[in-house]
């Protein structure tokens, strides 16, 4: 058994795969099936150490000054990018910004961030996000999410809860766009929305269904 190990190309620091094809060109004594398996769960064992080591590295110890330069870093790459975007900012009721969140996992995988809650520009509260997923998964991945809260009574629940989590508390549309490049209106009329965004721009394919949200006691 001989394994194979391919590199992706034009790697990125916000996302890296791996992926290992094993090809089987002839029977070989040593790499017997029980050896095989066991080789496996250290391999697998150690890269997933490496992933989400590399992702807590980044998170830990973010500092209020540090989450609100990057939140305004965040909202001006969303209202440049994305069309009509400000109106909809403008419009909310309190805005919800993670510049930075972190995604890492074989199999098992978890996300991280740290942001804040605005009211128009101030700065009200900080919160954490954190998920997890099962499923076929191997990588680590960065990107922001902004959650706008077009009502007021989906954002007390935010704020009045301990630990509000997105399907159990409130439901959550993420805007997606259409051919002509603006956003899709019958999204925009719900009561709180998201915009989930890289490097690359909006990311469609996926859902914040069991996301959780924390409130931070932060000092400095």
């Amino acid at each position: 058994m001989e394994r194979e190990e391919i590199a992706p190309k034009n790697l990125s620091p916000q996302i890296f795969t791996i992926q290992i094809i094993c090809v089987n060109k002839c029977h070989n004594n040593f790499y017997d099936k029980k050896n095989e398996k066991l080789y496996f769960k250290i391999f697998t064992f150690i890269l997933l150490a490496v992933f989400l080591l590399s992702s807590q590295v980044k998170v830990s110890a973010i500092s209020k000054a540090e989450i609100d330069s990057n939140v305004k870093i965040a909202l001006s790459r969303l209202s440049r990018d994305v069309k009509k975007s400000e109106d909809l900012l403008a419009k909310a009721k309190g805005i919800l910004v993670f510049p930075d969140v972190y995604k890492a996992g074989f199999v098992f995988g978890g996300e991280y961030g740290e942001g804040s809650l605005l009211f128009g520009k101030q700065t009200m509260e900080y919160y954490s996000l954190a998920s997890g997923s099962f499923g076929w998964q191997l990588g680590a991945q960065k990107k922001s999410i902004v959650i706008l809260f077009m009502e007021d009574e989906a954002l007390n629940k935010l704020r009045n809860s301990d630990n509000w989590k997105i399907g159990a508390d409130a439901s959550v549309a993420i805007v997606s766009v259409g051919a002509d490049g603006f956003i899709d209106s019958q999204i925009t009329n719900q009561p709180v929305i998201a915009f989930v965004f890289d490097q690359k721009g909006l990311m469609y394919n996926l859902t914040l269904e069991g996301t959780k949200f924390t409130k931070l006691d932060k000092k400095s």
